[in-house]
């Protein structure tokens, strides 16, 4: 089997995880509530904000936190965010992980 079979049928195992199938659906939820689906993206959006002046003065905007914390308080509140944060966490950890298994068998050459 070469490299790209093998990145393939990686693709289609991640498509069939339990983290996929209910991230998608998370996000198919989510799509059906316009109003929950925009106080999730202005919250995305203080947190972005929060991170790029983070990495850009290499140190935390309180203010910019503190909105990206009320919002995400807020929106824990409600059972669909919840459940979107939730799954989308987990999805999260599958890629991470399956990146740092590539990184880490590449390891010797990007040194």
């Amino acid at each position: 089997m070469n490299v790209y079979d093998t990145a393939n049928k990686l693709a289609s195992e991640i498509k069939s995880s339990e983290e996929y199938v209910n991230y998608k659906m998370a996000k198919e939820a989510l799509n059906l509530k316009q109003d929950l689906k925009e106080q999730i993206k202005k919250f995305e959006e203080a947190r972005y904000k929060a991170q790029l002046a983070e990495i850009q003065t290499g140190k935390p905007d309180e203010e910019s936190l503190k909105e990206a914390q009320k919002l995400y308080i807020e929106l824990t509140e409600q059972d669909d965010a919840k459940k979107f944060f939730e799954t989308e966490t987990k999805f999260n950890i599958l890629i991470a992980d399956v990146n740092k298994i590539i990184g880490e068998a590449i390891q010797d050459v990007l040194k």
